[in-house]
């Protein structure tokens, strides 16, 4: 089992942790200094002459590269041992990243394996809302649970490096882009409880609240943004159509055909991921038999709210749209994509 830690600025602890895992014995130990510079040149020098092996970059180019410079590195092995990843600055102890490792070695195909946190005692408030807030996007998103979205301490076996290489993002977002695409893919994620260790408040951590946070979060706007347009769409298409023909039905479906060749569209080029001919063959069935079935349940929203309820068309279309929208982004994001 290969250790890999990516570092950034990091200080004593990150010697102290890997005096204590050789003594375990797990394995081979990769470090990626991700640019943090001449003044700390002197430790990764103390970790190398403990055996470990050092990756640099010449700048800072954020947690998510600097854990692909490790996978692309490790995969170059003729290993085919599993690997855990863990940070450098202390929140993670020893004993939780052999237990980590121990698990994926039970069970070490199909599955990554999560160090989670049940956030007990003094943590700071940053980290509490943050991972509630990332563990409710996760569960709309996926329609699955995972207790710490944001753990740093993951396992991963030796046939998945190829495909962590190509998860989508470069800083803090890689690691909820990844567990969304784990889900995505079919792999189990399995959760092992572990100590919650906030130090002197995470004073350590380079997490950027704002922008790290936005980056976490954009595929969550990006859906949003691309459903309002698609809504717009929808919404300009069906009172064109209702004042042209005055029937409801066809209006809707029309309407809707057009707003679902966009919206498939852009979600699959910009949403859930780039332009693959494979994907498109896998995902365009099931995107056009949701969008049937959210165009049923379209017309029978908008059937009711208009119709029986006597609402006027406008409120009836935005009562619906809202109604259907969680719904929608949870398939695509469980079945479609």
């Amino acid at each position: 089992m290969t250790v890999l830690i990516p570092a950034y600025e990091p200080d004593v602890r990150l010697l102290n942790l890997i005096l204590k895992l050789q003594q375990y014995g797990l394995g081979p130990i990769v470090i990626v200094d991700d640019g943090s510079g001449p003044a700390y040149r002197g430790l990764f020098e103390s970790a190398r002459a403990y055996g470990c092996t050092v990756l640099t970059h010449p700048r800072n180019l954020g947690k998510g590269r600097a854990l692909k410079t490790g996978f692309r590195h490790i995969r170059s092995w003729d290993s085919r041992e599993g690997v855990v990843c863990a940070d450098s600055d202390g929140q993670h102890l020893p004993d939780d990243i052999r237990a980590v490792a121990e698990e994926l070695r039970r069970r070490p195909f199909g599955s990554l394996v999560l160090g989670s946190r049940r956030f007990t005692g003094k943590v700071p408030l940053r980290s509490r809302f943050g991972n509630s807030v990332t563990r409710g996007v996760f569960a709309i998103a996926t329609g699955g649970k995972v207790r710490d979205t944001q753990t740093g301490l993951r396992a991963f076996p030796y046939e998945m490096l190829d495909w962590l290489c190509d998860v989508p993002g470069e800083r803090f977002e890689y690691e909820m882009n990844m567990l969304l695409a784990a889900r995505r893919e079919g792999y189990v994620i399995r959760e092992v409880t572990i100590e919650t260790v906030y130090l002197e408040a995470n004073k350590s951590s380079h997490f950027r609240p704002l922008a790290d946070s936005l980056r976490i979060y954009v595929p969550i706007f990006a859906f949003g943004a691309s459903s309002a347009a698609s809504a717009l769409i929808d919404f300009l298409l069906l009172f064109v159509l209702q004042s042209l023909t005055h029937h409801l039905f066809f209006s809707v479906a029309a309407a809707r055909l057009c707003s679902s060749v966009f919206n498939y569209t852009v979600n699959r080029k910009y949403v859930f991921g780039g332009p693959n001919a494979a994907q498109v063959r896998r995902s365009l069935p099931k995107y056009f038999l949701l969008a049937l079935l959210v165009l049923l349940l379209n017309y029978g929203l908008l059937y009711f709210y208009n119709e029986q309820l006597i609402l006027p068309l406008v409120v009836a279309k935005i009562l619906t749209e809202a109604s259907i929208f969680a719904f929608s982004f949870w398939m695509q994001r469980r079945f479609v994509y």
